[in-house]
Order: C-alpha cells, then sequence, then structure tokens
C-alpha cells in the first residue's frame, strides 16, 4: 500500500465497489483487452496502459539478470511462433502476488511472485509462451467483438423492448458465455503455448509442472467462485490437458534450464515491498507511512498498490485500510463523508481516540453488505480503516473495534527492523532437509512455503548437490 492524494487510486469507494474491489482475485493466465485496433508499435508515447498498469502493480522489479534471462526465452519462443515477425516485450512487475497476462500490442508481464513459484527456465517460458499465444491468437479482440455484441442486445433488451427482466436475463447469458469464451481461449492458449515450448526447444513438460505449482499456491485452485475463476478452467484440467499435449509434441528432449534459471534468481526480491509495507501473518506494517494493524482471527491479508485487502475464509467478512493525504485543516468527518458514496447512516458518526489517534467512525448499510467506517488520522495523513459482512451479521461490530483498537503508529525504532526479504539459492548438504532448511527462513508457515516454491511434496527427500530456493532477510 502507497499513500496517494484523495484524487489518487484510493479517491471515492462506495459499498458496490469495494465488494468488488473485496471479492477480486489473481491467477496467470488473464488477457488485458485493448481496442481491436490497437497498435502492434511498442513504444512509450503510445503505451500509456502499460504505465498505468505498472504503477498499479507497484512498478517495475529491478532484477537485471533475470530481466535478460526472459527476454531472450521471449526472443526465443517468439521465433517458434507462427508470427515470428510481431514484437514482444516483457516487464517484470514489483508484485508478490502470483500473476502474468499479455496486452495485446506485445506487452507480457510476470510478477516477482510468480518467477518465485517457477523452479526452471522450461516453466517460466511456459507462462510467457501461454501469453504470447493469447496475443498471436488475437484473443483479446475476439472478446471485445462478442462483449460488444452482448452489450448491443442488453440495450435492445432495456431500451427499446422496456422489458428490465429481459435485459437482466441477457445480461446473465452474456456473462455465461463470456465465461465459457474465456474458458476455451485458455485452453487454446494453453495448447498452442505447449507447442511453441517444445519448438522451441524447452521441455514441454514445464507447462504441466508450473500449472500444478499453480494449483498448489491456492492462485486458481479448484472449486472456488467469482467471475475472474469462472472465467478460466480447473487447475487440474489444464494439467491434465498440457500433459497430453507435451506427450503429443513427439520432439525429444528439450532443456529445463534449472541451473540458469535459479542462478538469474538468486537475490530476487520475495513478499511484500517494504517500501509499500509488509504483511506478516495477520499484521500489517508500513515502516515508510508510520503505521500498523492487526486483522481478526481467520482474516487473510493482501498487500496490493491501492490498499491493504483482507477476507475471512468464508468471504463473508471483509476488510479494506488505505491512506490519502488530505487537504491542511479538513475535518475526519469531512473525510469520511466525502470519500463515501453511500449512505452514512444518521447518528452513527462519532468521534474519538485509538492509541492516542484521532478517529471518526461510522455505519453504512449497502443493499447486500453492511458497513463499519472509520477514519484515523496520523500527521497529515488520514487512514481509512472498513469493514464489511456480508447482511446484517452480528459480529460485525465487534470484529470492527478490535481492528480498529490495534491501529497504531509505528516507532522509528521498529520501523528500522522491517528488513527486506530476498530469495538465495543454496545447495542441499549430506544430512539436510526440508525442516531444517526451512527453519532458516523468518517467515510465517516456513516449511509450507520452502514446499511450495520448491516443487516439492512433504516427505520428499532433498537430493545431495541439489540446489534449493529459502527466503532470507
Amino acid at each position: 500500500m502507497s499513500r496517494t492524494g484523495r484524487t489518487g487510486s484510493f479517491g471515492i469507494v462506495g459499498s458496490v465497489m469495494l465488494a468488488a474491489v473485496l471479492a477480486g482475485c489473481s491467477g496467470f493466465g488473464g488477457n488485458v483487452s485493448l481496442p481491436a485496433n490497437a497498435p502492434r508499435v511498442i513504444g512509450p508515447d503510445r503505451d500509456r496502459d502499460h504505465v498505468r498498469l505498472v504503477r498499479a502493480f507497484g512498478g517495475e522489479g529491478r532484477a537485471p539478470q533475470l530481466q535478460q534471462l526472459l527476454t531472450d526465452v521471449t526472443n526465443r519462443l517468439v521465433m517458434a511462433t507462427d508470427r515470428p515477425d510481431e514484437a514482444f516485450q516483457v516487464t517484470i512487475l514489483n508484485s508478490p502476488v502470483v500473476n502474468a497476462f499479455a496486452l495485446p500490442n506485445g506487452r507480457l508481464y510476470v510478477t516477482r511472485g510468480l518467477l518465485a513459484l517457477a523452479n526452471d527456465t522450461s516453466e517460466v517460458a511456459a507462462v510467457l509462451s501461454h501469453e504470447i499465444a493469447h496475443v498471436t491468437l488475437r484473443h483479446a479482440s475476439q472478446r471485445s467483438e462478442l462483449q460488444a455484441r452482448s452489450a448491443l442486445i442488453e440495450r435492445v433488451a432495456e431500451n427499446v423492448l422496456k422489458d428490465a427482466e429481459d435485459a437482466a436475463t441477457a445480461q446473465n447469458q452474456s456473462r455465461t458465455t463470456l465465461a465459457n469464451f474465456s474458458r476455451a481461449q485458455e485452453l487454446e492458449a494453453d495448447q498452442t503455448g505447449v507447442k511453441v515450448l517444445a519448438r522451441a526447444g524447452f521441455d514441454p513438460f514445464g507447462a504441466p509442472r508450473f500449472l500444478t505449482a499453480l494449483g498448489r499456491s491456492g492462485t486458481s485452485a479448484d472449486g472456488q467462485t467469482g467471475d475472474r475463476l469462472a472465467s478460466h478452467p480447473s487447475t487440474n484440467d489444464r494439467v491434465s490437458r498440457a500433459l497430453q499435449a507435451a506427450r503429443r509434441t513427439e520432439l525429444p528432449g528439450g532443456e529445463t534450464g534449472r541451473l540458469a534459471y535459479l542462478t538469474a534468481l538468486d537475490g530476487l526480491s520475495y513478499g511484500d515491498d517494504p517500501a509499500d509495507g509488509v504483511v506478516k501473518g495477520r499484521r500489517f506494517v508500513h515502516s515508510r507511512l508510520g503505521v500498523a494493524f492487526e486483522a481478526p482471527d481467520g482474516f487473510s491479508l493482501e498487500n496490493t498498490s491501492q490498499a491493504v485487502l483482507g477476507s475471512s475464509a468464508d468471504g463473508e467478512r471483509r476488510l479494506l485500510f488505505d491512506a490519502a493525504d488530505t487537504p491542511e485543516g479538513q475535518s475526519l468527518e469531512d473525510v469520511l463523508r466525502s470519500t463515501w458514496t453511500d449512505t452514512v447512516e444518521p447518528g452513527t458518526l462519532t468521534t474519538g481516540t485509538v492509541n492516542g489517534l484521532p478517529v471518526v467512525t461510522a455505519l453504512s448499510n449497502g443493499k447486500e453488505w453492511t458497513f463499519r467506517l472509520s477514519a484515523v488520522r496520523i500527521g497529515s495523513t488520514t487512514y481509512r480503516l472498513i469493514m464489511a459482512t456480508r447482511g446484517n451479521r452480528g459480529d460485525l461490530e465487534a470484529i470492527f473495534q478490535q481492528t480498529l483498537n490495534s491501529v497504531r503508529q509505528v516507532e522509528p525504532e521498529e520501523a528500522r527492523r522491517i528488513r527486506p526479504l530476498k530469495l538465495q539459492i543454496v545447495t542441499a548438504q549430506r544430512g539436510d532437509t526440508a525442516q531444517n532448511l526451512a527453519a532458516r527462513m523468518p517467515i510465517d508457515r516456513a516449511l509450507e512455503r520452502f514446499l511450495l516454491i520448491n516443487g516439492l511434496d512433504r516427505n520428499a527427500p532433498l537430493k545431495v548437490g541439489e540446489r534449493y530456493k529459502i527466503v532470507v532477510e
């Protein structure tokens, strides 16, 4: 989370928008749509979407050796496609979220989180090949055309026929059509990506290996709901089909490039960037802004460039924590009213203090969600903590007060103790186990994380002389 002005990323948020933001999820395979006639020439003055997108993901990740490896892999893959004359450029995003996507103009993006999950060059090449396939197959323009046709049907039903029920039916049908269309596109990109991967001389089984790791990470776990995951096939289905495609390539060998990849990966920043705050379990600490809070039991937190988002396991309770510079002299009451578009319930606006900091709180009732709002001031910055429950659950007040009471100012000494994490590549020695290597990692659920980033099963023995990833300060 980084601080912004009142008209910046945190701007005006109401109950509908908050619910949508907090319901969002991520996963490799997204394809951001631009107009069908978007230019295929990559250039700073013609690519404002790139600038906005990079800013939204925390900026570019600085890893020269890894950047060179990804560029070389991309060029090699493009030469193996049916469109070797097209231009592509890959950018590392400074985000711990596991994600990769493409713009139709040939911009490819991979996050630090995804790179930390991959274990060899063929796995990250599989990701890039999948995204290149989205572009060469013109999936974005096809989706834009389908969306335009769906929107036209909805407008006709609503404006011409004056039938709201028909409009709602058309909208539901178009969403189903688009979801099915997106799933078909993902599978097509997987199949094409594996073929190109093999043609370029990489191990085609890198694709199912990475998809398996992706499933283990929970990024697109089967059985989850929501528009984002509804548009993607199940992980198990993708792994199965990718395995079949790899077997059908019938090309001998194929390099994995494990040593080269791990060498380039060594020293890459891991997890949250301390400059934008750090999530440790249920705690969030931002050393630069000097603020911290703790979420209730059962909540998981995600730190984004715009805000800290939290959710209970069942998704029925959510939170948002963000910051904004405020005009000098503006009261907290005015801040809360001006940055919340829905109605604040009369008589619920109250002032007070929390841990010596001025605070104002209020209640807002949406159609499906009930919200407890608060604004806390530290120096010239106002922080908003918003808790929400679906419906009118009786525990909202308790979890709101518990979380609000944990909001505090971070002292300079505590801020100095927060150090960035990075990946270190180590060579397994005789007697080393997953448990003793994980014990060197200063993070929560260290063993679980060690197994995940190294693609290991819980009882799998380590190989003497093999290289493994650990997380260090």
